[in-house]
């Protein structure tokens, strides 16, 4: 059977970086890719326009997250991914750890609430059902713990090592419909635990860390798992075109090592981000503090003032 539904990716030859970036886009990932750039600089405009201001490194940080699944889909990473299990691997890591954590950084949907018109009154417009969506019982349970920490686990275990990834990897659609699902898995993954759009599920800083830590062990574990494997554990990687010159337990060992080591990686940057976050909470907790008390020493001062101004006409 022919995995790649790409054509000609069985006579690839051997893999070097500079074929993996050459430009070879993925129809679906292009238009979506091209898509979210627009709406994205669409509202930043429009809130320049109104003399609104938008932060700069949200913008570079959801720019990059977008290209990051540009470079993953619509380059030879992606032929190359179709048969080689290395490869793939920085497909699956980058679009599933990588791509949302800067997208999510971004803050998209704070931009689009700030950007979208409000609708008449009694009417729905875009803004008021994205509003609706993210208040939802829905998006209460896709966001809760105890859906995406199971969810994001599934996503290796049940999905390489049952039949489900080779019936995927088997036409375009199925790849595609996959790296959806990475990355919306991804995406519902670290937004209660980074994202600074508004959400329904949104705990202490001390629990996210520790929801970011309970997915961990069980990614380096998965990564683990294909680095001591015997042999190739993957249908659709086990006889690699002869074109590309590798052995599939090697590569397979190789997609381990990329497993296990991007579970490190993600984690010390979604680390760094939420220590910034707490301490810039307590910063402004700090503030309106202050601001209380200083509000609150004001009073007290006035009261005292009056008291003095009292015994002083008592004594008059």
């Amino acid at each position: 059977m022919d995995h790649s539904g790409h054509g000609m990716t069985h006579d690839l030859p051997p893999f070097t970086l500079g074929r993996g970036l050459q430009w070879s886009a993925d129809p679906f990932f292009l238009v979506a890719c091209l898509l979210a750039l627009g709406l994205y600089a669409w509202g930043v405009v429009r809130l320049r326009r109104r003399g609104d201001s938008w932060s700069v490194g949200r913008t570079v940080s959801y720019v990059l997250g977008v290209l990051s699944i540009g470079l993953m889909m619509c380059t030879g990473l992606n032929d190359y991914g179709m048969v080689m299990f290395s490869v793939h691997m920085v497909q699956h890591m980058v679009i599933s750890m990588l791509s949302p954590i800067l997208i999510l950084l971004g803050a998209p949907v704070t931009l689009a609430l700030r950007a979208l018109p409000v609708a008449g009154k009694g009417r729905k417009g875009p803004r008021e059902l994205l509003l609706a969506l993210l208040h939802s019982r829905y998006m209460r349970i896709v966001t809760h713990p105890a859906f995406t920490i199971p969810l994001f686990i599934a996503s290796l275990y049940a999905l390489y090592f049952t039949p489900i990834f080779d019936s995927l990897m088997g036409s375009k659609t199925g790849h595609v419909a996959m790296m959806v699902h990475f990355l919306a898995v991804g995406v519902v993954f670290f937004w209660p635990i980074i994202g600074v759009d508004p959400g329904p599920h949104r705990p202490g800083y001390l629990m996210r860390m520790l929801e970011l830590f309970a997915g961990m062990p069980f990614h380096a574990f998965f990564g683990i798992a294909l680095m001591m494997a015997s042999e190739p554990m993957v249908e659709t990687f086990k006889n690699p075109p002869a074109s590309l010159g590798i052995d599939a337990l090697s590569d397979q060992n190789y997609a381990g090592g990329i497993a296990w080591a991007f579970s490190e990686i993600p984690s010390v940057l979604v680390l760094i981000a939420l220590l910034f976050q707490w301490y810039g909470s307590e910063q402004r907790q700090a503030k309106r503090s202050d601001r209380a008390a200083d509000r609150d020493g004001d009073k007290e001062l006035e009261a005292y003032n009056a008291y003095l101004a009292s015994l002083s006409t008592h004594e008059r």
